[in-house]
C-alpha cells in the first residue's frame, strides 16, 4: 500500500533531530547491536532513499514532446511484425521491422555522439528457428534486438548491470500478418520510447555501476527476442542486478473512459522465483518467504524511488504481487527464468480495442493501436520513474552478500551476518511484520558491522539488510536465509566480470 510522501518528510524532520547518522559501534559482534526496541533512537532508523540533485535533474530532462516523436516515428514504418525482416524487399524497404531497428540503432548512436561516445551500442542477431507447427514463428527467421551500454565509472561496481527493455516488435489480430499496418503505438511503441528516452537522458551522467538501454524483438511471437538475450547474459555471465520492463505505458485516452487511472503504473514482480530448486521452494514453504524474492525486493525499490522524489506529483507505481496478468506475459519473464530480478511496467487499465486489433471502425467502435489514443505525458512519468530508479540503482552501493540469520537453538533474538559490499560503509538491518507488504522505515537499525542481534523474534517477522554508502545512497534489500551456525555457508554463486561479446 502506498505511503505518502508527507508520512516520509515528516520522518525525516524527526530524524534531522537525532544525534549522528550511523552508529559507531566498536563492540564485539553479536551482541554489539543488539538494542531493545525503547533503546533505539532516531539517529539509527532509516531514512527514505537520499535524495539526488542529478536524480531531479534526470527526472525534469524527460521530455514527454520526445516520447511523442518517437512513438509516431516507430508507427510510420507501417508494420514492426518481427516476421517481416522475410519480406522481399525488407532490407531496403522504408517499412518493416527491418527499418525501425536501424532507425533505433540510430537513435542510439545519435545520444552517444551527444555524450562524447559513451555508449557503447550493439546489436544481438541471431536466427530463431519454428519450434513446432503452430509456432508464430513459421521458418528460421533472423531477429535483432538493439541495445546500448553505459558503463560504470567504479572498477569495483562496473559489473553490476541494470537494464531497461521494451519491445519494438508489433502485430495485428493475425499475429503472421507480415504486410497490412500495424500500429504498436502502445504495444509497444510506449516501452520502446522509455528505454529511448532513458538512454537520452542517462547518457548526460554517469554512475559507478553499468546501465543497458535495451530494445527487443520477437515479444509477440513468444519472447523469442528477450529470451536469447537474458540465456546470452546468463551464459556470459553478466551480473544483472535488476531489469526493468516496460509493455503497454502509454496510458489511454479512449474518449469516455472514466475508469483509468494516470496517477498509477502497475509494477508486476514474480514471488517464487522461476529458476527454484526443490531445495529453494522448501525453504520458502518453511520460512514464509513467497513475498521476498529478488524481483519483488526490486519492485518494492521502485515505489520507494517513487516516494523520494516529490518530481512524481501523484504518479505513483501501483505494486501488483503478481509475475504478470492473467493470460498474459512479457519480456521480464525471459529475465525471471535465468535467474535475474526484473519487473514489468503497465499501465493501470487497458483498452483491449486498442491492442493486437486491426485498425478500423465498427459498430461505432474505433479499434487500432494509434498514437491518438496514447497519452505522451503518461508515458513521459513512467519514462521519468524508470530513469530515477535506474539513476538511483546504478549509483548506490552493492547490496550486502551472502546474508545469514543464524537458527542454531530456540532463542527470541535473532542474529544476522553478512558479508562486507562494495561502496558500503554502514548497514541497514530492518523487519515487517508477516502479514506486511513492506518494510517500514521506522523498523530499522544502522550498524557499521557485518553482523547484528535483534530482539525481534525471527518466529515473528520477516528480516531485511541492506548497503549505505556515505552519502546515504541505499541498495536493494536482501532478505536472510536461515543457517546453522557451523554449517555450510549460504551457496550463492560468484558472478564473474561481464564479457560484453563484440559480434552481438
Amino acid at each position: 500500500m502506498h505511503r505518502s510522501f508527507l508520512f516520509y518528510f515528516l520522518i525525516a524532520l524527526l530524524m534531522l533531530s537525532g544525534s549522528e547518522a550511523v552508529a559507531q559501534n566498536k563492540k564485539p559482534a553479536h551482541k554489539a547491536a543488539k538494542a531493545s526496541p525503547a533503546a533505539k533512537s532516531s539517529a539509527n532508523r532509516s531514512t527514505p532513499l537520499g535524495k539526488e540533485d542529478a536524480v531531479v535533474h534526470i527526472i525534469h530532462d524527460v521530455s514527454p514532446q520526445q516520447v511523442e516523436q518517437t512513438i509516431k516515428k516507430l508507427v510510420s514504418f507501417g508494420t514492426r511484425n518481427t516476421l517481416s525482416v522475410n519480406n522481399p524487399d525488407a532490407a531496403t524497404s522504408d517499412q518493416g521491422i527491418v527499418a525501425a531497428r536501424n532507425w533505433i540503432r540510430q537513435e542510439f548512436e545519435r545520444y552517444s555522439q551527444a555524450c562524447g561516445g559513451c555508449l557503447d551500442v550493439k546489436t544481438d542477431t541471431f536466427i530463431q528457428k519454428p519450434k513446432g507447427p503452430h509456432d508464430r514463428v513459421n521458418k528460421p527467421t533472423e531477429l535483432q534486438n538493439v541495445y546500448a551500454i553505459l558503463r560504470g565509472t567504479d572498477p569495483a561496481q562496473a559489473k553490476r548491470i541494470f537494464l531497461v527493455t521494451g519491445h519494438y516488435d508489433s502485430r495485428r489480430k493475425d499475429v503472421m500478418n507480415v504486410t497490412e499496418p500495424a500500429p504498436g503505438a502502445n504495444d509497444d511503441g510506449s516501452g520502446t520510447a522509455v528505454s529511448l528516452e532513458c538512454a537520452r537522458v542517462l547518457s548526460k551522467h554517469r554512475f559507478p555501476a553499468t546501465l543497458i538501454f535495451l530494445t527487443v524483438a520477437g515479444e509477440e511471437q513468444g519472447l523469442y527476442g528477450s529470451g536469447h538475450f537474458a540465456q546470452m547474459a546468463k551464459e556470459e555471465g553478466w551480473d544483472v542486478e535488476g531489469a526493468l520492463n516496460n509493455d503497454i505505458v502509454g496510458g489511454n485516452r479512449t474518449p469516455g473512459d472514466t475508469m483509468q487511472n494516470n496517477n498509477w503504473v502497475r509494477v508486476f514482480s514474480e514471488s517464487i522465483p522461476a529458476n527454484a530448486t526443490e531445495a529453494d521452494l522448501a525453504r520458502i514453504r518453511a520460512v514464509g518467504g513467497e513475498n521476498d524474492s529478488a524481483s519483488r525486493e526490486l519492485a518494492r525499490y521502485v515505489q520507494e524511488v517513487s516516494e523520494t522524489y516529490s518530481s512524481f506529483g501523484a504518479f505513483t507505481p501501483k505494486l501488483i504481487f503478481r509475475r504478470d496478468r492473467y493470460l498474459r506475459g512479457g519480456d521480464h519473464i525471459s529475465f525471471n527464468q535465468q535467474g535475474f530480478p526484473a519487473v514489468r511496467f503497465t499501465e493501470y487499465r487497458e483498452d483491449f480495442h486498442h491492442q493486437h486489433e486491426n485498425p478500423r471502425t465498427e459498430n461505432g467502435i474505433e479499434y487500432g493501436d494509434l498514437p491518438k489514443f496514447v497519452d505522451f505525458n503518461y508515458v513521459a512519468n513512467v519514462a521519468r520513474l524508470n530513469a530515477a530508479t535506474l539513476a538511483t540503482l546504478a549509483s548506490s552501493p552493492a547490496p550486502p552478500e551472502k546474508v545469514r540469520l543464524e537458527t542454531q537453538g530456540l532463542e527470541n533474538d535473532s542474529k544476522i551476518d553478512w558479508e562486507a559490499a562494495p561502496g558500503a560503509t554502514a548497514y541497514e538491518v530492518l523487519w515487517r511484520k508477516t502479514t506486511d507488504s513492506e518494510f517500514p522505515p521506522e523498523n530499522a537499525t544502522r550498524t557499521t558491522e557485518t553482523k547484528a542481534d535483534m530482539p525481534e523474534s525471527k518466529d515473528n517477522v520477516i528480516f531485511g539488510v541492506r548497503s549505505v554508502d556515505a552519502k546515504g545512497r541505499k541498495s536493494v534489500i536482501v532478505v536472510p536465509q536461515p543457517e546453522r551456525a557451523g554449517s555450510p555457508a549460504v551457496s550463492e554463486q560468484k558472478t564473474p566480470e561481464p564479457k560484453v561479446n563484440d559480434k552481438h
